[in-house]
């Protein structure tokens, strides 16, 4: 088992991988610097291979899937994710490092949302989306995150090992975040610096597909992580529809003794059942979470057993 493994997800980065895994080889060198290369045609394994890193392929396109083998098949006391952009200095990894180690942190968010991200990022639809996502999330889990969309994290060996991937893409941070939320894990943010790309080094996110994307991830956890909030919400939704349509119905029942709008009668009533419908499935499924939740905290005393065996070998 490594004490500190650094996990970096490239796709063409061979104008800066280099000096990446040198600068994290100086701030930790005691760390195992592992690139994970995803379908790079621009040579950025051989590069990082020269630079001393441990090079292993992914050949399924996409960071989460870069990401869900970097997790199952690394073992070590602290992960530091980071991105082969240059983006991140490796100074501040050791703060990273410490929070696990030393003070028990399950995840380690880099905060770059408080420091200089404003300012280094050009992209003003970035600025906004980290902005809108950030709130969304601690609004809707009730938590503070400063930084969802971060790419620079640490992780415990139960937080890694515990977490199951589902997302392909760069949706792969929110989901992190959420189920560090979810499951009660102990988060702390740490500011760190940011800079923009250098000359020449081209993002891979897309602003409007990704953005899509990661919005709709956040909708399907909190219909998952949340039920019973999440489908009150929709039969309230239906019940004020339902409503709207039916008070000219009643009204005119009482003005004319008649129900002149029969259809209009008949739907209303079908939709207040799923109404009902809806607010039933999120009590079984809040029930079915609890039951999940257990499991989870059985399952993460058996991991920290099965870590505690592998730091004595």
């Amino acid at each position: 088992m490594d004490e500190i493994a650094v996990l970096i997800p490239c796709y063409n980065e061979s104008k800066t991988i280099e000096k990446v895994v040198k600068d994290f080889k100086a701030a930790l060198p005691e760390a195992v610097i592992y690139v994970y290369d995803n379908n790079s045609k621009d040579g950025t394994d051989e590069i990082a291979k020269k630079a001393g890193a441990v090079v292993r392929y992914e050949y399924q396109q996409g960071k989460g899937n870069v990401i869900r083998r970097m997790f199952r098949e690394i073992d070590a006391q602290c992960y530091i994710m980071t991105d082969g952009d240059d983006t991140y200095p490796a100074d501040e990894a050791r703060k990273l490092c410490d929070a696990v180690l030393k003070r028990n942190a399950d995840m380690v968010v880099g905060d770059r949302l408080s420091s200089s991200y404003f300012e280094e990022n050009k992209r003003p639809f970035h600025n906004f989306g980290n902005t809108l996502v950030r709130g969304a999330i601690n609004s809707m889990f009730k938590s503070n995150i400063r930084d969802i969309m971060t790419g620079y994290r640490a992780f415990s060996y139960q937080f890694v090992k515990s977490f199951p991937v589902l997302s392909k893409g760069f949706e792969i941070e929110t989901e992190m975040s959420i189920h560090a939320i979810d499951k009660n894990m102990r988060v702390e943010n740490v500011i760190i610096r940011y800079r923009d790309r250098p000359e020449g080094s081209q993002s891979k996110l897309n602003t409007y597909s990704d953005g899509f994307k990661v919005l709709m991830t956040i909708a399907k956890l909190y219909r998952n992580y949340k039920p019973m909030r999440f489908f009150t919400w929709v039969a309230a939704l239906l019940a004020v529809a339902s409503t709207l349509f039916f008070v000219p119905v009643l009204c005119e029942y009482f003005e004319t003794g008649l129900v002149e709008r029969f259809p209009t009668l008949i739907v209303c009533g079908f939709v207040y059942i799923a109404a009902i419908q809806s607010l039933f499935a999120g009590l079984m499924l809040s029930t079915m979470r609890q039951k999940d939740r257990q499991d989870f905290e059985m399952n993460l005393i058996m991991l920290n057993n099965e870590y505690k065996n592998k730091l004595n070998r």
